[in-house]
């Protein structure tokens, strides 16, 4: 029986890793909060390790989810890091959204063991992966992308190779550049139809069969006008990849304006304590500014 072990158990990881046992994987999870860890085994089976090293001894796979460039070294190269025990020809599968940078530097670690090292950022949010339907970009060898495709089948709807090492996280960067701007023209599209009397919930339903339609509409108009943002991707985290896209940028020379202003958007939306709120909450700042 393939054997995966699963690092990260947050809102994305926790379901991920659930599916992987559902569809016959031997899997066992570490998470930084044991207890965690105790839950998920309680209500999937399977095993869970103390560290990232425990863990990974004997894995065919190795998949991270973890928060950011930091707790990706530190479950891979820290004390007790998955690299410390992962054997020659195993794969390392990061769903994390990091830096390229941070990857590239992974990546060559790994091929120094005889280690794959496949980086995959997913898209779809908390539904997709309790669903099982992401959207999955990933970067590294082919051979090593191929060897880890049916394993991230089990939790996508879309998984496709980009290019080479770190080209998963660009794409990743293009997905919430994307987002970003989508987000706050459709705020800005509701706040709108506030202030000038219109209902809502019959304008989305008229606008979204036309060329205004998006998932971002489909799936948060409605909680957007109840003002309900206790859903999917928090505002936090949506800063912490705006930073990578901007820093990217940056070294690129990629001309990034809205993405830049919408960021700027987001740090009104944390300052109204708004930081765990889901990213639809833009249209709370421009409530505020009533």
């Amino acid at each position: 029986m393939t054997r995966v072990a699963f690092l990260g158990l947050g809102v994305m990881g926790y379901p991920m890793a659930g599916h992987l046992k559902a569809q016959g994987y031997e899997v066992v999870v570490y998470n930084r909060t044991a207890s965690k860890a105790e839950a998920w085994v309680a209500q999937h089976g399977g095993e869970m390790a103390l560290t990232p090293a425990e863990a990974a001894k004997g894995a065919d796979f190795v998949v991270a989810c973890v928060g950011n460039d930091d707790d990706l070294r530190g479950v891979c190269i820290g004390a007790d890091g998955a690299f410390s025990t992962m054997g020659a020809g195993a794969v390392f599968v990061d769903h994390t959204t990091v830096s390229a940078k941070v990857t590239r530097e992974l990546y060559d670690l790994a091929q120094a063991k005889g280690v794959h090292f496949v980086d995959a950022p997913i898209s779809g949010g908390q539904a997709g992966a309790e669903n099982g339907v992401l959207s999955i970009m990933c970067g590294g060898d082919q051979a090593s992308y191929d060897a880890a495709e049916p394993v991230m089948g089990c939790y996508s709807r879309i998984c496709r190779r980009i290019g080479a090492s770190g080209t998963g996280q660009l794409t990743k960067m293009c997905n919430q550049i994307a987002i970003a701007g989508v987000v706050q023209g459709l705020s800005e599209a509701l706040h709108f139809a506030e202030k000038a009397g219109l209902d809502g919930a019959a304008v989305v339903e008229v606008i979204s069969q036309g060329a205004a339609g998006s998932w971002q509409m489909s799936n948060r108009y409605e909680t957007m006008i109840a003002d309900h943002f206790d859903h999917g991707f928090a505002v936090d985290w949506m800063r912490k990849d705006l930073d990578i896209c901007l820093s990217t940028a940056n070294e690129t020379g990629a001309s990034l304006p809205v993405t830049a202003l919408v960021d700027q958007f987001y740090k009104d939306v944390q300052k109204l304590g708004g930081g765990r709120w889901d990213t639809s909450s833009l249209i709370k700042r421009l409530r505020a500014l009533d």
